[in-house]
């Protein structure tokens, strides 16, 4: 079955960075387009990037542009974030998606 394992989140300062992985299983991760999620208290979930299946095209939300990059590693079936320049309203659980599934997430705290 497909299963979505999200790490790496924490506590950070803003300013601060935080690498979060994702790895995958249970399908074939070399065709599958991969997304970030995330869902602050109290709202809404919200996409933050989207990769290709070969990594050759890359999409962000405009409220992480420049500070956040999607990257996969297809012969290790992983999936990563790398989010700069952090900032409070980046506070929230951060899910790996592939359509259709997602994972249990990973919680990432910016705060001073």
């Amino acid at each position: 079955q497909v299963q979505l394992v999200e790490s790496g989140g924490g506590f950070v300062q803003p300013g601060g960075s935080l690498r979060l992985s994702c790895k995958a299983s249970g399908f074939i991760f070399s065709r599958s387009e991969m997304n970030w999620y995330r869902q602050a208290p109290g709202k809404e979930r919200e996409w933050v990037a989207r990769i290709s299946n070969y990594g050759y095209s890359k999409h962000y939300a405009d409220s992480v542009k420049g500070r956040f990059t999607i990257s996969r590693d297809n012969g290790e079936n992983m999936v990563y974030l790398q989010m700069n320049n952090l900032r409070p309203t980046d506070t929230a659980v951060y899910y790996c998606n592939t359509p259709g599934f997602s994972g249990q997430g990973t919680q990432v705290t910016v705060s001073s």
